[in-house]
């Protein structure tokens, strides 16, 4: 089993917030293909991290999803399809072997 998760951006780079029904899209199509997601979007994480010799800052908000199989290609696909939607040179899909209890 895998745990997929999803980081986005709040705002565009230039600080304008995405609209919440963007959000919500997504975590409606994953919740449908995945029988079931996890979205944190109220209270947003912060992701800091060293471009050059600044430091970036964005507020983020994160989706989970469980799978039995991990696609790579599908992942990819839909990495690049999230990075034109949010304008983003890239968005962090990353993933975990988890087991349940």
């Amino acid at each position: 089993m895998y745990l997929i998760q999803i980081l986005l951006p709040c705002a565009d780079n230039s600080g304008v917030p995405f609209p919440i029904e963007e959000f919500e899209r997504l975590k409606q199509g994953l919740a449908t293909e995945f029988d079931g997601v996890t979205a944190f979007l109220q209270a947003p994480a912060e992701g800091l991290w060293k471009r050059g010799s600044n430091n970036s800052h964005d507020d983020i908000v994160v989706f989970e999803v469980m799978t039995e199989k991990l696609d790579r290609a599908l992942w990819a696909d839909r990495r690049a399809e999230l990075e034109e939607r949010f304008r983003q040179e890239r968005v962090i899909i990353r993933h975990m072997s988890i087991g349940l209890i």
